[in-house]
């Protein structure tokens, strides 16, 4: 089976834990997850099956949403409710304003360090590895992207310890555990990461999400479409190129697709631009890449596959 199946992952489960119920449950070996989710975390993870697989590469780049907690006056050693607390600070004097003018400071392009508990690779080890084995090593940071940062509710505010509830959106690659560390540090009073929800990955939603239950039921009675997505869903953000009948067999064979070959495409394109290569009757053929030719002081545009699904 083909198609993309929006999770709704719970908490207490890895990622790969989810791979690996969606394989027993669909008894199909090439499934992959396009984004890895905490254990503690809830919410969106899309679950490629069979081809779909090819799909994950370009959902995994896309903007990520969450909706979470920062508890502050209190520091962990793992950025989140589920470490040791290693500090804490009475917050009761912060303003409503001053909060809000932080979590402002934040909104654009910054740098963060990744933290101790994240899956990015050290010298061929994951760095979760390396801190369970009590080792600490230095980390570059990275440029991420907060495109939005809306604080929705203060509860506790004059308290030693306030929480704030927000929504965020922001870049691949976006550590929220370590923007709250860093939120609290620039307030002076240190916060971690109390809760965390995907509420968006790509154009996967947590409204359309479906819990593992559901899933297991879908399959069970054989209604498959209720829970499994087209490939192509995984694609929306790309644009639409249509392919003559005469022109597939070509794509199929990942060769490149000439101007003579395309039936239909969008006024603008950008080189290097990716686009969705459809046949005539909308089925997905491939992914392309755009290149430009300069020839006879003419440019030729050329569709060259780069993932083929038929």
């Amino acid at each position: 089976m083909d198609g993309i199946i929006n999770v709704h992952k719970p908490p207490g489960m890895t990622s790969h834990d989810v791979v690996s119920f969606i394989r027993r449950t669909f008894r199909q070996k090439r499934v992959g997850h396009t984004g890895t989710l905490d254990p503690g975390v809830a919410g969106v993870l899309p679950i490629c099956l069979g081809k779909a697989t090819r799909v994950a590469q370009f959902l995994t780049d896309q903007d990520k949403a969450y909706r979470g907690e920062l508890t502050l006056g209190f520091t962990t050693d793992t950025l989140d409710g589920f470490g040791q607390f290693t500090g804490e600070k009475d917050a009761s004097r912060l303003t409503e304003d001053e909060i809000r003018q932080a979590l402002v400071g934040f909104i654009g392009e910054i740098e963060q360090i990744p933290p101790m508990v994240s899956a990015v690779r050290h010298q061929g080890k994951k760095l979760y590895e390396l801190a369970r084995a009590g080792v600490e090593v230095e980390r570059r940071p990275r440029k991420v992207t907060i495109h939005s940062l809306e604080i929705l509710e203060i509860e506790g505010l004059s308290t030693a310890h306030p929480k704030v509830s927000f929504d965020v959106v922001c870049s691949k690659g976006t550590y929220i555990r370590t923007l709250c560390d860093d939120i609290g540090a620039r307030l002076g009073v240190g916060g971690y990461m109390s809760h965390l929800v995907r509420t968006r990955s790509g154009p996967f939603t947590l409204a359309t999400a479906h819990p593992l239950e559901i899933i297991e039921e879908a399959v069970q009675t054989g209604n498959y479409q209720q829970v499994v997505l087209a490939i192509e869903s995984g694609l929306t953000h790309l644009l639409s190129v249509k392919v003559w009948d005469s022109a597939v067999k070509a794509v199929s064979h990942g060769n490149p697709l000439f101007e003579p070959g395309v039936a239909e495409k969008p006024e603008t394109l950008q080189e290097g631009q990716l686009i969705r290569l459809h046949g005539l009757n909308e089925e997905i053929l491939a992914v392309a890449k755009v290149i430009f030719e300069q020839k006879d002081n003419q440019t030729k545009i050329i569709f060259q596959p780069i993932v083929v699904f038929i």
